[in-house]
């Protein structure tokens, strides 16, 4: 069973469709949600095995394929066949993959720190830390572990303590653990690298286009990030100073952005 957080919004403009990272979930896009209630319609969707949506027994159900099918049959039942994208990592490689399988799906997309090509280094620190639990002791624990095994993020005291409580959750042992289901490691060892996406990314040509950077990213490259820019000139672009994968979309320079691209769709 799949769970998603439909915030209403009128009938006549396009809806945004929010998909979350590999350790992210839909709580990630509440604040976007919040500054659009009443303009725009927003669903975010948690991926299978995160947030409130199910563990599935069979760790093949983790694949791109199967996730991509999942947000097309999100759309169906949801009455949303059109939509804005804003993709996260993970997020945004389906975003990409969506506009070879099912281009009118797509009326515009934000790509949050990921792109076509993806390093190396960034994609074997995400599989590490997709698959360990700490099973920490207290909200303040998580805070501190966070802020030592992530990459750089630019939030204060109180913005850590919020994207912590998104990224774990007390348990019955009383210890916080993931929120998302860390057998999801096993699934990427087992399916390798992702090829190259950049017959995807071109397969966004007819949409608008925006892509959000963090400066310090490990997972997408500044060259990367440059290419995409030369193949895309009419692309929006900000990037995050200070900021790693990948940035939380809270930050104020990506809040401007980012309401000034989707203002430019009906």
């Amino acid at each position: 069973m799949l769970s998603a957080v439909d915030h209403p919004g009128p009938e006549g403009r396009t809806p945004i469709l929010c998909l979350s990272g590999l350790t992210r979930s839909s709580g990630d896009f509440a604040a976007l949600a919040a500054r659009h209630a009443g303009k725009r319609r927003v669903v975010a969707l948690d991926h299978a095995g995160h947030g409130d949506s199910a563990r599935p027994a069979d760790i093949a159900r983790y694949g791109i394929a199967q996730s991509l099918g999942d947000v097309l049959d999100t759309m169906s039942a949801l009455h949303c066949p059109r939509a804005i994208i804003v993709g996260t990592s993970f997020g945004g490689i389906l975003a990409m993959v969506l506009a070879v399988l099912r281009p009118s799906a797509i009326a515009g997309v934000v790509l949050n720190d990921i792109g076509p090509s993806i390093e190396d280094v960034g994609l074997d620190f995400v599989q590490g830390f997709v698959g360990r639990d700490p099973a920490l002791g207290s909200l303040a624990e998580t805070v501190a572990h966070l802020r030592s095994t992530l990459p750089p993020l630019t939030l204060d005291d109180a913005g850590w303590e919020q994207f912590a409580a998104l990224t774990y959750a007390p348990g019955a042992d009383g210890a916080w653990h993931p929120r998302w289901d860390t057998r999801i490691a096993q699934a990427l060892r087992g399916q390798g690298a992702p090829p190259p996406l950049w017959g995807a990314f071109g397969a966004l040509a007819h949409a608008p286009l925006m892509l959000v950077r963090g400066a310090l990213s490990d997972l997408l490259s500044a060259a990367t990030a440059q290419r995409m820019r030369r193949l895309r000139p009419d692309m929006g672009f900000v990037e995050v100073p200070g900021c790693g994968h990948c940035p939380t979309l809270r930050e104020a320079p990506v809040v401007a952005a980012v309401d000034q691209f989707l203002g430019t769709i009906a």
